[in-house]
């Protein structure tokens, strides 16, 4: 929002400098985000009158001209400009005068004494209307300073508004905010209904009053296309930022920003059959006043005539209909669109308007109708013509909802004691209707404020006038409890320590991802979509967490990054039927060399069972590894993870058809494991240190190719002996010696025990359990 604020303190003038009032503003919530001169800095610039223009003896383009200035006698000028005239009142940079570029004086052009220059609004910092000197009203004092006279001693000020406060996207509205904040009176507008001289009307249909709740609209017939629009009309469009096209637009333009109501004009000439508020139709195209040619959907709202579209709704005209330089008769229409009806076309279109950017953030549906008396008025005036009646169509408008507001609450939130009185006058300074009841205040705002929608919103209004300053900082304070948690309790944060230990990087990816990696991870998927996504890659919520990963690493792999160890923690999105699920989950990946290049270890690339020992090592967790078949994994090289007989995730490496599809070098090795199914920590027993010996005993079985080494460490387990204090395999051995179709497989047997030295039957009654176990259970044959 940009305005000059010399119009701002017509309407309110705080006894405050500019910068004071930015200040002001800016911590009451409205952030100014620059404050600009309206014009460079310059001196010695004065009204003149031309008195005479004569030719240049020595040069066709130059004028030799006696130029009033409000001395004594005329000053001879030397001109250049095409424009110049006798009778005219113009700029004059006299003789030491300083302008943004040059410093005047006296000399000598082409021969001829000059002493000054008159000058084009370039030349003193003003944009130029016309090709040559900047002429102004016949009624500009002689003499009088330029910048006085222009009111070039102004300041742009530029507003950066949140979306909320859309009732500060005009004049009023800022007056009415500044005289809330500062306490000072504010003198706003009023205009009277303006008499009809006519009776002509064009027919209004709102088609959709859900969409147009209110619409307003009259015939204005017998202005004059010629007319000029004002310059201290001008100044202030110029100054706001907006452009002057021709008199009827440049106060349709004004009326937005003064009143914050966005209109139109129609040529009336154009239309036919009445005016239709109506949502476009399939195929329906418009070509817009910018001469885009707009491809209208059936959610587009359209002001139509009997021959189609002739405006987008809340956004901008069309070509068709627009008032030109023969326009004598218009139809001016103001109107309250229903934001939702508006939001996020103009973007569609590629589109940013000042209409769309206020209909989109709501407008005041009270002030339609004084907008049109106000347009009118200024038409009448500045371009002459007949008024007809006023043409309306109302549906339900939005009403203002009583809030309900407990001074104690006000109290508690914003930390500081405040009496009633001061907040109840706060809130009417702002317009706000109080009515106390017992404890508590019904509190209405008006229809220009409806952002204001909880206690909080009011909360806030006080906090903004008392001021965000005035409140003093001071640290929180709460009684506190502290919870017990119990220690069988799974923390996450002990699993990432302890792979960030094990040379892991933790990331964060997006829960949004690429509707194709979920198909390739899992066969069959169907992953929840998203009904407005970022990207067609991001479309759909994950379902595991290793495309995540794997993006990660082709990332990491494209910039010669080869030794890739991530993992991350986050939750997955599973539909289960008709039930939604998120569980937490735990993945894992692993890419490259083993280890960090160093002399002492022979490089190597990582494989599934370096992440099997991380895993394995994971605190307060006993994992079993089973082998297993899942759809993104090597059939050869997978493992289902499980906890006490119940899956919990899977190990693997990446199946060689998905290396392929993410176009990765190699297959890195993942895993996934879900918290949630974890079940009870594991915490470690204290177990004194025996003084006693302890006995080894190795045990090599002849087992079937199928029988795996954890079947017999679970049959072990099942009967060792309390003095058993350690069960492993230390050899795998398949070759000479051992038959076709067996394998061979070696375990450790340690026992101790902490009170005596253990006997050789003791020992020897121990390993026979174990040996007889396993050869009963799983058909081996114990080697000697």
């Amino acid at each position: 929002m940009q305005f000059p604020e010399s119009w701002l303190r017509t309407l309110v003038n705080p006894q405050l400098t500019t910068a004071e009032l930015a200040q002001r503003l800016t911590m009451a919530g409205l952030e100014v985000e620059s404050v600009q001169p309206a014009a460079p800095p310059f001196t010695g610039v004065v009204v003149a009158e031309v008195l005479s223009v004569e030719s240049h003896p020595d040069a066709d383009r130059l004028r030799v001209c006696k130029v009033n200035v409000g001395e004594s006698s005329p000053l001879q000028i030397v001109c250049g400009a095409p424009n110049v005239a006798a009778g005219q009142k113009v700029p004059c940079a006299r003789v030491g005068a300083k302008l943004p570029a040059l410093e005047i004086a006296e000399a000598k052009v082409r021969g001829v004494a000059s002493f000054g220059m008159l000058c084009g609004a370039s030349e003193i910092g003003l944009e130029d209307r016309v090709d040559g000197l900047l002429v102004l009203p016949a009624d500009a004092p002689v003499g009088a300073d330029i910048r006085s006279y222009l009111a070039l001693d102004d300041s742009i000020i530029t507003l950066k508004l949140t979306p909320n406060r859309a009732d500060c996207l005009s004049l009023v509205g800022l007056a009415r905010e500044v005289s809330a904040i500062t306490g000072t009176r504010a003198y706003l507008p009023t205009q009277p209904p303006v008499m009809k001289e006519i009776y002509d009307t064009f027919n209004v249909e709102v088609q959709v009053p859900e969409a147009c709740p209110r619409y307003v609209g009259r015939v204005i017939k017998g202005i004059n296309p010629d007319a000029r629009t004002p310059d201290w009309m001008v100044m202030r469009l110029q100054r706001s930022g907006i452009r002057p096209i021709s008199a009827p637009v440049d106060i349709t333009n004004y009326v937005l920003l003064e009143l914050g109501q966005p209109m139109h004009a129609f040529d009336l000439d154009k239309l036919s059959g009445g005016i239709q508020v109506r949502w476009a139709e399939a195929g329906e195209t418009l070509t817009l006043l910018n001469e885009q040619n707009a491809e209208l959907s059936s959610d587009m709202l359209v002001i139509a005539d009997s021959n189609g579209p002739l405006a987008l709704a809340g956004i901008m005209g069309g070509a068709a209909s627009a008032v030109g330089p023969e326009t004598a008769n218009i139809f001016l229409e103001a109107a309250f669109f229903a934001p939702e009806a508006i939001s996020g076309r103009a973007r569609r279109l590629g589109l940013a308007t000042d209409s769309s950017h206020r209909f989109e953030r709501g407008v005041d549906h009270a002030n339609t109708p004084m907008a049109m008396e106000r347009a009118t008025k200024l038409i009448l005036e500045i371009c002459g013509g007949q008024p007809g009646p006023v043409v309306e169509e109302t549906g339900k408008l939005p009403r203002a909802k009583s809030i309900t507001l407990r001074p104690q609450r006000v109290t508690k939130v914003l930390g500081i004691e405040l009496s009633q009185e001061v907040m109840r006058g706060y809130l009417q300074r702002l317009g706000l209707v109080v009515k106390e009841n017992g404890d508590a205040w019904h509190v209405t705002p008006p229809a220009y404020r409806f952002d204001l929608e909880i206690e909080e919103d009011l909360i806030e209004e006080i906090a903004r006038l008392h001021g965000y300053d005035q409140i003093e900082a001071s640290p929180p304070r709460a009684n506190t409890l502290m919870l017990p948690v119990e220690e069988t309790i799974h923390d996450v944060s002990l699993f990432r320590n302890y792979l960030a230990g094990r040379d892991y990087q933790e990331v964060i990816t997006y829960s949004f991802v690429d509707p194709a990696w979920e198909s390739a991870l899992l066969t069959g998927a169907t992953p929840i979509a998203l009904q407005n996504p970022i990207s067609s890659q991001l479309s759909v919520m994950r379902s595991t967490l290793w495309g995540g990963l794997i993006n990660a690493l082709a990332y990491n792999l494209n910039r010669q990054q080869n030794r890739v160890r991530l993992f991350e923690s986050g939750r997955v999105y599973l539909q289960e039927g008709h039930r939604l699920r998120q569980p937490h989950y735990l993945a894992g990946l692993c890419h490259g060399p083993a280890f960090a290049e160093q002399w002492g270890v022979a490089e190597r690339n990582v494989d599934f069972f370096d992440v099997k020992g991380d895993l394995e090592n994971l605190p307060g967790i006993a994992l079993e590894f089973r082998s297993d078949k899942h759809p993104a994994l090597h059939p050869g090289q997978c493992s289902r993870l499980y906890i006490n007989g119940h899956p919990v995730g899977w190990l693997g490496t990446l199946h060689h058809k998905l290396v392929q599809f993410f176009d990765l070098q190699a297959a890195p090795v993942l895993f996934e494991l879900e918290l949630d199914a974890l079940g009870s920590r594991l915490l470690p027993r204290h177990a004194g240190v025996s003084r006693f010996p302890s006995v080894r005993r190795d045990l090599a079985f002849l087992v079937d190719q199928q029988v795996t080494a954890e079947a017999i460490l679970n049959t072990m387990n099942e009967v060792r002996e309390s003095c058993v204090r350690e069960l492993a395999l230390f050899d795998l051995y398949q070759g000479q010696g051992v038959p076709v179709g067996l394998k061979s497989l070696a375990f450790r047997v340690v026992m101790q025990d902490t009170e005596r030295t253990l006997t050789e039957p003791e020992v020897e009654a121990a390993v026979s359990q174990i040996a007889e176990s396993v050869i009963a259970r799983h058909g081996a044959k114990l080697r000697s």
